[in-house]
């Protein structure tokens, strides 16, 4: 075990540690239960958080319920060989969000705004407007107008498009008064069984 550092003065004491230079191999549920029993020892663990992605990976948050808790296991674990890496702990820069949610402070961020990247230029635009085929060079000519059977608006508004089919009522009078050919006699004495 290598020599135990002092915690450092940026940080002020918080509820939640900050783990870094942890063995990065190990799958993310394996590593937050050898967490949990690392540091349950010092108190009382609300949540453990450890992502997996490349910005995260070999970093972990520990939140105890309380300050003196988490400040006993930093005293006592900085430096810790842990699974081969000295593991190095400080206090958490923010408050962790589980911790504002069970005080009640707690406040949902906004949604984040779409980078300019995100938003069309011009030229997309020009692009992906137009209609399917139509021409997207600079001195293209307008599109072309509809054919006159599909524009609603040169048809006369009392003059239909369609005429619907009228009904046979025939075909369902035939069919209502055919007999049904099943005898359900016929059906109890098959053997099937």
């Amino acid at each position: 075990m290598a020599s135990k550092a002092a915690p450092p003065t940026g940080a002020r004491p918080n509820h939640t540690l900050y783990c870094s230079n942890l063995p990065d191999k190990l799958q993310k549920d394996d590593l937050k239960r050898a967490l949990y029993m690392l540091f349950s020892v010092y108190g009382s663990i609300l949540d453990i958080v450890a992502m997996k992605t490349n910005k995260m990976r070999g970093q972990a948050h520990v939140l105890f319920r309380d300050v003196s808790s988490s400040t006993q296991a930093m005293r006592s674990l900085q430096g810790f060989e842990f699974f081969g890496k000295e593991m190095k702990i400080t206090y958490s820069s923010t408050k962790s969000d589980t911790l504002a949610k069970l005080d009640g402070t707690y406040k949902q961020p906004p949604p984040a705004e779409t980078p300019a990247a995100a938003q069309p230029n011009s030229l997309q635009q020009s692009i992906f407007s137009g209609a399917p085929g139509a021409s997207t060079a600079p001195g293209a000519t307008a599109p072309l107008a509809p054919p006159p059977a599909l524009d609603s608006t040169v048809s006369a508004p009392g003059q239909t498009a369609g005429v619907k089919r009228p009904r046979d009522e025939s075909d369902d009078d035939k069919e209502e008064e055919a007999p049904m050919d099943m005898d359900d006699e016929a059906m109890e004495e098959s053997d099937d069984e």
